[in-house]
C-alpha cells in the first residue's frame, strides 16, 4: 500500500463487468513541470460499483481471488524492468456470471 498513490471506491451506476481496476502511472521526465507531478507516480486502484443484488457475491470473489491477483500484479510491477516502469499500464478484473477474468489493457 505504500506505493499506492490513489485508492477510490467509485460510486454511481455499476461499471458492467468491471469490478476492480489497477493502473501504474509512470514517471515521465519529459512532462515534469507540464504534466505529471512526481508524487502521482505509482499505483492507482479503483473498486467499481456493482448492482446491489450482486455485492455480497462480488465481495467474496474480490477477497478470495481478485485481491491476491492484484497483490501479485503489483509485486511483479515493482520488480519489472525499467522499460515496463517507464510506461503507463492498466489492469482490469471483470466478473461475468461468476467467472473472474483479468488482463492488462491499453
Amino acid at each position: 500500500m505504500t506505493r499506492v498513490t490513489d485508492l477510490q471506491f467509485l460510486t454511481g451506476h455499476d461499471s458492467g463487468a468491471i469490478v476492480l481496476g489497477a493502473a501504474w502511472l509512470a514517471p515521465n521526465p519529459q512532462n515534469y513541470g507540464r504534466g505529471i507531478h512526481p508524487d502521482m507516480v505509482g499505483f492507482r486502484i479503483d473498486v467499481h460499483p456493482v448492482d446491489a443484488t450482486e455485492r455480497a457475491a462480488t465481495r467474496a470473489v474480490l477477497r478470495a481471488r481478485a485481491l491476491p491477483q492484484l497483490h501479485d500484479w503489483i509485486t511483479q510491477a515493482i520488480a519489472a524492468d525499467e522499460t515496463w516502469q517507464l510506461t503507463d499500464h492498466q489492469h482490469y478484473w471483470r466478473l461475468t456470471d461468476g467467472h473472474l477474468t483479468h488482463r492488462d489493457e491499453e
